[in-house]
């Protein structure tokens, strides 16, 4: 690209005015600041990109300025396609009419000093009306070009991702399989030694029934660990069915309360009348709130208190649920990693459920999402939930 920025800023050179020096050093700017634009961007994205638009703005309202009796009549009047272009592809939609508007602006303001010499009739309104409508039909045609480019982009490298994810779920969960197998077999011998142990001691005093009690009771929380790898590691079969959202999050909220009676939570409930039922497997989105509710109270519970907000939304592709916290939030550095098997910050944790919560989500052609983490300006973390609607979901 910039070998081919060249040959046409060498082909606008070696047009009349060929002997204009200040039209020559002009494109040479031109040039000088193609070659250096991309480590510019790179270095300062949001200061470069206005520096790249005042530059080429500038070169080219100079340039109409040599390469013509009257500026603003100049046949080189299109070299402002240039700054146009680079605001379509750098900027927004806004972005974009923004600077068109200067970049117009800076090419109409040859007009007045012309107005002292010349004078203006139908024809030269109607042509200069054209020049800037196109200056901005040029500019919203590659801005929804490069939008649309950056959108499919995006959504390639997050399905990307998933596919990855996907994979390294698979081959985890395939080895989480095996140990559990291998696992629970002397996990079974120990517990029924501990058994006969506890039976056989039932006379020779306290300590030996108090150790046979610490064995059976580590051997059913090994046991309760297992249970979860397997879960892990077993494929999913849903029970599709219409459900109702509100109700599956207060009975999660129900069950988290429960095991957090101390916590003083204040919960907030934002769901909208006539909120419709989707189609899902009502045991398994249940565990999905459950697990996102509990880890919510279990954040905020050291601090003595919190405010937890639920709330869903109906959308035109399925439903938005979101669990709010008041915690400490997810530090920027974890949140590529929650959703990680075996990834935990909790002291007892196992790392498996957010993982088993985002494979439930998968299996329902949803998606999990971390959308706020700790910030002074928005404390605490705020799990979105997005589920599609089923074939037989009551979309009111």
């Amino acid at each position: 690209m910039d070998l081919l920025w060249l040959v046409f800023l060498g082909g606008l050179a070696a047009l009349p005015p060929v002997r204009e020096i200040h039209k020559q050093l002009i494109l040479v700017g031109f040039g000088v600041w193609q070659l250096s634009e991309g480590r510019v961007l790179s270095r300062s994205p949001r200061h470069g990109r206005v520096l790249a638009m005042v530059v080429k703005i500038g070169l080219a309202t100079l340039l109409i300025a040599h390469t013509g009796e009257v500026a603003i009549n100049s046949s080189y009047f299109p070299i402002f396609y240039v700054p146009v272009v680079t605001a379509a592809m750098l900027f927004g939609p806004r972005g974009t009419l923004g600077w068109t508007a200067v970049a117009s602006g800076a090419y109409c303001a040859y007009l007045l000093p012309a107005l002292r010499h010349y004078s203006l009739d139908a024809y030269g309104r109607d042509q200069l009306a054209l020049r800037v409508f196109f200056f901005f039909l040029l500019a919203l045609i590659i801005n929804r070009f490069v939008m649309e480019s950056r959108e499919a982009a995006a959504g390639l490298l997050v399905e990307q991702e998933r596919t990855r994810r996907a994979e390294r779920l698979a081959a985890l969960g395939q080895l989480s399989a095996g140990l559990a197998h291998e696992i629970r077999n002397p996990l079974a011998v120990i517990k029924g030694s501990a058994e006969m142990l506890s039976k056989e001691s039932a006379g020779a005093g306290a300590l030996p029934m108090e150790l046979a009690g610490y064995i059976s009771s580590e051997v059913d929380r090994v046991n309760v660990l297992v249970g979860r790898f397997l879960d892990f590691a077993r494929p999913l079969r849903l029970d599709r069915q219409p459900v109702d959202i509100p109700a599956l999050l207060d009975r999660a909220l129900a069950d988290a309360e429960h095991r957090w009676p101390q916590a003083r939570i204040v919960v907030t409930r934002a769901f909208p009348p006539g909120l419709p039922r989707l189609v899902a497997d009502r045991t398994l989105m249940e565990r999905v709130f459950a697990n996102l509710i509990n880890n919510a109270f279990e954040a905020m519970a050291p601090a003595g208190g919190g405010r937890l907000t639920m709330g869903a939304s109906g959308e035109t592709a399925g439903i938005r649920v979101w669990i709010q916290d008041s915690g400490p939030g997810v530090p920027s550095e974890l949140r590529d990693q929650i959703f990680n098997p075996f990834f935990t910050t909790k002291p007892a944790g196992t790392g498996l459920g957010l993982a088993i919560v985002s494979k439930i989500m998968d299996q329902h052609g949803g998606e999990l999402t971390l959308v706020e983490g700790a910030s002074p300006a928005s404390p605490g973390a705020r799990f979105e939930v997005f589920l599609p609607y089923g074939e037989h979901s009551d979309r009111g």
